[in-house]
């Protein structure tokens, strides 16, 4: 009974997902083609970036996103982090810098309206992403996960999630994980609609969202 209830959810949900992502991506082209020309006119490099990040059952996958960085911000993190203890110890903990000064002007908007996050649509129609899910985390991360970590990420990491609309970069990595495990053994379609609508919240009103 669990396993049918289970199979019902998890196909409405992803053709929810496909139909919803199609729909996006053609309704947003003018958006996208602003947003490329502002990344192009405030700094030089690419429109897009991708990363590895960690997918359904820890196979890797590239995660696409708006650049909202400078070219050079390897070596910039690396000097920060070679220079200051606080800033250091800031990323050891959240691997996260507030006030990050490797981040272009427009790629703070970006990241604090979420707009960077729009190529992941591509992610999701590509099947290795989910509209809602666990946060998706890169390599380096995986070993703060400890045995929580199979678990979290038995599906698909989302787009939004259960620590986005909580606090997102305010709350501690340990909370993250705990709202993450919350969501997997507790995921529905009340709770997938409940975090929809709030994060819909978060980009109306985005400026105490904690995202930086």
């Amino acid at each position: 009974m669990f396993f049918r209830k289970y199979i019902k959810y998890s196909f409405i949900k992803r053709l929810f997902e496909l139909i919803f992502s199609v729909t996006l991506i053609f309704a947003t082209i003018p958006l996208t083609v602003f947003i490329s020309l502002l990344i192009k006119l405030n700094s030089r490099g690419p429109i897009f970036y991708r990363q590895k990040r960690i997918g359904k059952n820890l196979k890797l996958f590239n995660c696409y996103k708006f650049r909202t960085m400078n070219l050079e911000a390897d070596d910039m993190l690396n000097n920060l982090l070679s220079n200051s203890e606080e800033i250091r110890l800031e990323f050891e903990k959240t691997q996260k810098i507030k006030n990050d000064p490797r981040i272009t002007k427009v790629g703070k908007f970006l990241r604090k309206t979420s707009l960077d996050e729009l190529p992941q649509f591509i992610n999701i129609i590509r099947n290795e992403m989910s509209l809602i899910g666990p946060r998706p985390i890169v390599e380096e991360e995986k070993k703060r996960y400890g045995k929580a970590l199979k678990e979290v990420f038995s599906i698909r990491p989302g787009i939004t999630g259960l620590w986005q609309v909580s606090g997102r970069n305010k709350l501690s990595y340990k909370r993250r994980i705990l709202l993450d495990l919350i969501y997997v053994r507790n995921k529905n379609f009340s709770m997938d609609f409940n975090i929809l609508i709030r994060t819909i919240g978060v980009i109306l009103f985005p400026f105490d969202s904690g995202g930086y």
